[in-house]
């Protein structure tokens, strides 16, 4: 599990590394920061919101229907939020999937393809995010 820390993926370290490393043989869950990672290290851009989420609970709707991530999730949930970039829809590479969406739009989930690589911009370890355990749990046993 890649967690979520502050700024942008280019000031954390060697964790664009790692998921070059290691995308093609270990399960990888990026959250916030990590999922932002994940989306770099396959093409995609990131941008900085107008308007930040920082502490706050809005409605995420599940995109991929047969997601495992979010299997016994119903198709629209509340997720604790703590970021101010999301990643870009525009130039989205065909190697991933978004998985699930705020209700402006915005990508909060995504997966690989082929790799058992995803992520989630919210946050499922956080209390404002009541299905999170079960998120986390699907992950772990997949």
């Amino acid at each position: 599990m890649l967690s979520p820390g502050p700024g942008i993926p280019y000031e954390a370290g060697i964790l664009k590394q790692l998921i070059k490393e290691y995308s093609g043989t270990k399960s990888i869950l990026g959250v916030c920061l990590g999922m932002q990672a994940i989306a770099e290290v396959f093409g995609c851009k990131l941008f900085n919101l107008e308007n930040v989420f920082h502490g706050v609970a809005t409605q995420m709707k599940i995109i991929k229907n047969n997601e495992h991530l979010f299997a016994e999730i119903p198709l629209t949930f509340y997720a604790g939020r703590y970021h101010s970039w999301v990643v870009s829809k525009e130039s989205f590479p065909e190697c991933l999937t978004i998985t699930c969406e705020d209700t402006d739009g915005q990508i909060m989930g995504i997966s690989h393809n082929i790799l058992d690589v995803k992520g989630v911009q919210f946050h499922p370890e956080s209390v404002m995010t009541p299905l999170g355990e079960k998120i986390i749990y699907n992950w772990l046993n997949s």
